[in-house]
């Protein structure tokens, strides 16, 4: 039987509307410019797609190709959607590495995806010199590589895994697939229903399943526009919000109360249509969003499955819970349930382990000994547990444990404890 067409495909998108606006670089112009100082840089699909194949034909003249991995540390840049893009073409992995990590725990990633190729942007050098592998180029070294002659097809997906993603202290490291993505990205569509006359700020990090799988990934999929800051500013953003007509909010609690108590923050909300915010979140944050009529729907996701649970917009939820924080019903695509101490699933109204499981949830993790197997189960073990305190769950007979305890209420609903 012929596999199926996977449409997480960015020359699909420039091929049907190479003029539309892919992303704004919203990033200031100068490095110690002021707050609220905006540069535009407006990126079309079709220029997006262009780079995209200039960055894959670099990586092939420096002998990347099918079944290879490439880091990247940076910040937010245009250039990260590129190399996600320019690895799709090639059949290759692509694996961001936040540059909030330290240079102490900056090896655990690589010690365990072992790249091929690290590239990274001046600004890291010296996170950079803390990796254990010389093989690296700087992003202007790499626009300045010979291209070499190449035939992609952008439209099917390759063998390996597309992305690998690390949890927030550099461990584990979780493994998704084309599809996989693709899954993810019509969860959006589906959930909050993202369309493409959404314009998006981005107010998290690349490197994270939130920032690169949630939001940007999700956007460009559905042909929308993605507001871009190299380094998440709240006055920046408040005013990008209102000078671009963005449509929807996604963020993490910190962010949109930040960005909340910006002066420009009335002028922002009169463009929103609606907010999504990572759980769990005070009433206050919310509050202030919906005192300007604009909905908040919580929401809750983990590096291995970047969108678990959410509220709908028209849910009557209350801003606060004295007990717990509600998050919602699971997503279209993931499959919630909770089991007790002895792994023994819960019906009704209860209190236990959150297990997942679905096409959106990760392929597994990556382990140091290879990604040969097609399914990884089992998370390479922390130097120091206590580092990875929350980070590590596990896969179990077809379902991911969390390890976290919520609470399922009589209508389905799902609380954090």
């Amino acid at each position: 039987m012929e596999a199926t067409a996977v449409t997480l495909s960015l020359a699909r998108r420039a091929d049907h509307v190479p003029d539309r606006t892919a992303v704004v670089d919203i990033s200031e112009a100068r490095l110690y410019a002021p707050a609220t100082t905006i540069n535009e840089d407006r990126v079309s699909y079709g220029d997006l797609s262009s780079i995209a194949t200039r960055t894959a034909e670099r990586l092939a003249a420096l002998g990347i190709g099918s079944g290879d991995t490439v880091c990247l540390v940076t910040r937010n840049r245009v250039a990260v959607l590129g190399l996600f893009f320019a690895c799709r073409r090639l059949g290759a992995t692509f694996a961001p590495i936040s540059h909030l990590l330290t240079p102490a725990s900056v090896e655990r990633p690589f010690d365990i995806v072992a790249p091929d190729l690290v590239v990274s942007e001046p600004a890291q050098r010296d996170l950079v010199r803390s990796i254990p592998f010389d093989r690296s180029v700087t992003l202007e070294e790499l626009s300045e590589t010979d291209r070499a002659g190449l035939t992609v097809d952008d439209r099917r997906p390759g063998e390996s895994p597309l992305l690998a993603l690390h949890g927030r202290s550099g461990r584990p490291v979780a493994g998704y697939g084309s599809e996989t993505l693709e899954r993810n990205c019509r969860t959006g569509i589906a959930t909050w229903g993202l369309a493409a006359n959404d314009v998006v700020p981005l107010t998290t990090p690349l490197s994270a399943p939130d920032g690169l799988v949630r939001v940007a990934l999700s956007v460009l999929y559905v042909g929308g526009t993605l507001l871009l800051d190299r380094a998440f500013d709240p006055g920046d953003a408040a005013r990008a919000i209102a000078a671009e007509g963005a449509t929807l909010l996604p963020g993490r609690a910190t962010a949109l109360r930040d960005i909340a108590a910006e002066p420009g923050f009335d002028a922002a909300a009169d463009s929103l249509e609606r907010a999504v915010c990572e759980a769990p979140v005070d009433g206050g944050v919310i509050e202030a969003y919906r005192d300007r009529d604009v909905p908040v729907a919580r929401v809750s996701g983990r590096l291995e499955c970047p969108t678990a649970l959410s509220e709908g917009f028209a849910d009557a939820a209350r801003a606060s819970d004295v007990d717990d924080s509600p998050v919602g019903r699971p997503v279209p695509d993931c499959r919630a349930r909770l089991v007790d101490d002895e792994g023994t699933v819960l019906e009704g109204a209860a209190v236990g382990r959150l297990q997942l499981s679905g096409p959106v949830v990760a392929d597994g993790y990556v382990n140091a000994a290879g990604t040969d197997d097609e399914r990884w189960t089992e998370p390479t073990p922390p130097p120091n547990a206590e580092d990875d305190v929350g980070d590590c769950g596990r896969f179990v007979d077809g379902w991911f444990d969390t390890g976290d305890r919520f609470r399922r209420d009589d209508a389905g609903g799902y609380h954090l404890q």
